[in-house]
């Protein structure tokens, strides 16, 4: 019967891996805070394996630490690593968006700038805001035909996610992003590559000054 069990019991950490993720990004858990499994279990409504789970998976990605007598915590980062993240995130994104301009397929263009309009038409909707960036950053990552590259950016996007709230809530944050992401778009239809890299690093360095400013505010640190 405990063998019929364990499947059950990792897809429940899985799950609970995923709704722990969710509130890392909304800001619900930020740095420091203690992961007990007591209360975990009790506020999700599961068992305590799954939440022992779901912090084993929280830890293999980096987004938690053990803290001596005081047990799983959410990984602290400073201001020298989120400079090093996003400066990572520019090579990495830039060098997608490169990779893009050459291998993307007009209906995968044709998409972000859909969604691109979408982003425009919500400017007032952080949530719709921060899903719709997402799948605009997904279809480029997926358009450079690189599955490696793939691997290496969603590492610093989930280390990313310690930082919470998503900087489009900073002041005109998000019409900035819009008109940076159709910058993009127009060296991605004119297949130029040079074009498409500067275009993207430059969305990440714009991102990472909206971030700082939130740090600065006393925003996630």
């Amino acid at each position: 019967m405990a063998q019929d069990a364990q499947p059950q019991d990792s897809s429940q950490g899985h799950d609970t891996y995923a709704r722990l993720l969710s509130e890392i990004r909304h800001g619900r858990l930020s740095p420091g805070d203690r992961l007990t499994e007591t209360e975990l279990a009790a506020r999700l409504g599961t068992s305590r394996t799954p939440v022992r789970e779901a912090i084993r998976l929280l830890e293999a990605d980096g987004l938690v630490v053990h803290t001596p007598r005081v047990g799983a915590v959410i990984r602290q980062l400073d201001y020298a690593e989120i400079t090093e993240l996003y400066e990572m995130r520019g090579v990495l994104e830039g060098t997608a968006a490169r990779f893009a301009a050459r291998a993307a397929y007009p209906s995968e263009i044709d998409e972000m700038e859909a969604i691109n309009a979408e982003m425009a038409a919500s400017l007032s909707d952080v949530d719709q805001l921060y899903e719709a960036n997402r799948q605009f950053h997904d279809i480029l990552r997926n358009a450079a035909r690189n599955r490696f590259l793939l691997r290496a950016v969603e590492a610093v996007q989930k280390t990313l996610l310690i930082l919470g709230p998503s900087t489009m809530e900073e002041g005109s944050r998000a019409e900035a992003a819009v008109a940076e992401h159709a910058a993009l778009i127009a060296a991605l239809r004119a297949r130029d590559g040079d074009a498409a890299e500067a275009a993207m690093r430059a969305h990440i360095e714009a991102a990472h000054k909206a971030r700082q400013i939130q740090l600065r505010k006393g925003g996630p640190a």
